[in-house]
């Protein structure tokens, strides 16, 4: 009864887990947000918001490589923790600027906030945790 309750038949090791975190994040934050961005194929986009005042399009190209290229290369484990940070800025100004912290009760966009908290913890994780063993960046510094 104590190995099932304490789960000794799982692997202590946290390289999977970090492996599920790294993937799960960077592939559910590409698609939801990412693939949008990418398949539009163009640098401009003039209804983007500008919440840091640095210009519509610039800000669109920025948030295009966050969801769209960052998000692959954290699947991929390549600079985990610098491109974790990119992404979790990049979310976190939105959150702030164009969400205004939206998270609980009934106003717009609370079941959004929801989804950006989820992001933002998955990638503070990531740049605490790093990418674990099964990484292009292990194999890096490894090899």
């Amino acid at each position: 009864m104590g190995r099932i309750l304490n789960v000794k038949f799982v692997p202590s090791n946290s390289d999977p887990g970090l492996l599920v975190l790294r993937v799960g994040a960077g592939l559910v934050l590409f698609l939801r947000q990412g693939w949008e961005k990418v398949s539009q194929l163009t640098l401009i986009n003039p209804h983007f918001p500008d919440p840091l005042h640095i210009g519509q399009n610039t800000s669109w190209v920025l948030a295009m490589l966050s969801d769209g290229v960052c998000s692959l290369l954290n699947v991929l484990g390549v600079g985990t923790r610098w491109l974790s940070f990119y992404c979790l800025f990049n979310i976190f100004i939105a959150w702030a600027f164009v969400h205004h912290f939206a998270f609980l009760g009934k106003v717009p966009g609370a079941a959004h906030g929801e989804l950006i908290a989820r992001y933002l913890v998955s990638f503070t994780a990531l740049i605490f945790g790093g990418p674990g063993r099964y990484s292009i960046d292990a194999n890096l510094t490894n090899g």
